[in-house]
């Protein structure tokens, strides 16, 4: 692991609700970040195609049998893409074509379900793994279904693992024993926005995990909102986004940790940023002489995890 790895962390918004402009837009940041040389991409919380903000932003967006809020919702299902589709296949041969590994947040259709999954592709241009969000947090749980431990591993790449765990999952301490067991090099930390709390998070798991963490902030405006909504030709729903108040509706805040949990890249401000990075995984086995936490300091004659990987509807 003596080789350094160079990373990009793209803060930029997907058009929103919109798949096909979205996916046209993630494969141009995807050829911008490869010029670079990138050896790793990611991407947001549910780049594709936009994280829900009009649950946490809008007044009625929880009102029972409100016409606004159905209409937005039958929206982002319809723009949602399977991962058997042919949006996440042509996303994956531009993938391999550009020889990197990418995550990608997207909202993952299955059934009449929405998940909300950390995709990763391999730069071989078969392998993928998803994580589904186990608990979506608080108003999520009127848009997403919960994962299952079927999803819960990493993407092996030529840097080491790559693992990943979304939002308020960083506070789940059996999951993140589960991402430590598996030795991640880079962990992604996905957020929606990622404020001082979330930054916070990021940089003590960085510190217990001994690995790289990409810390994923987001940025979107209201404006954008409406304009990537308005690019489907519908209005209806639409009164829901412009009852929105704040103009700055994400605010970024992407960075790129070390094991030592210093920032290396960031934390970015609430506009478009490409953070790049060049990383050392050889320092993840320097971290590891002080704190295993899957290793020497796990106690694993007093401690036993155990991991239901039982693929599961609900």
């Amino acid at each position: 692991m003596s080789e350094t790895l160079r990373c990009a962390l793209i803060q930029a918004p997907p058009v929103f609700l919109n798949l096909e402009a979205s996916l046209d837009r993630a494969i141009d940041l995807l050829d911008r970040a490869a010029d670079t040389g990138a050896d790793l991409v990611a991407f947001g919380e549910t780049w594709l195609t936009g994280y829900p903000v009009w649950i946490d932003s809008a007044p009625r967006a929880a009102i029972w049998g409100e016409n606004s809020a159905k209409a937005l919702y039958r929206r982002l299902h319809e723009q949602s893409p399977r991962l058997d589709g042919p949006e996440i296949s042509r996303l994956h041969a531009r993938v391999a074509e550009l020889e990197c590994d990418v995550a990608i947040g997207v909202h993952e259709r299955s059934g009449a379900t929405l998940y909300n999954t950390l995709l990763m592709l391999s730069r071989d241009g078969r392998t993928r793994v998803h994580r589904r969000k186990l608990v979506p947090t608080y108003t999520e749980r009127m848009i997403w279904g919960r994962g299952d431990g079927s999803t819960l591993g990493v993407l092996e790449t030529p840097a080491g693992p790559v693992g990943g765990m979304i939002c308020w999952e960083h506070w789940m301490p059996a999951l993140r024993q589960v991402m430590h067991s598996q030795h991640e090099v880079i962990h992604v930390s996905q957020w929606p926005t990622a404020h001082e709390l979330h930054q916070i998070a990021s940089r003590q798991y960085a510190f217990a995990g001994g690995c790289f963490v990409l810390c994923c902030g987001s940025t979107l405006t209201r404006s954008e909102a409406i304009e990537g909504y308005r690019s489907l030709g519908e209005d209806e729903g639409l009164e829901l986004l412009e009852s929105m108040e704040d103009e700055q509706l994400m605010s970024g805040g992407a960075a790129i940790i070390g094991p030592d949990t210093q920032y290396i890249a960031g934390p970015a401000g609430p506009g478009d940023e490409f953070l790049i990075a060049e990383i050392d995984p050889g320092r993840v086995a320097e971290s590891r002489l002080l704190l295993d936490t899957d290793g020497h300091y796990s106690r694993p004659d007093v401690f036993t995890l155990r991991v239901d990987r039982t693929e599961r509807r609900n």
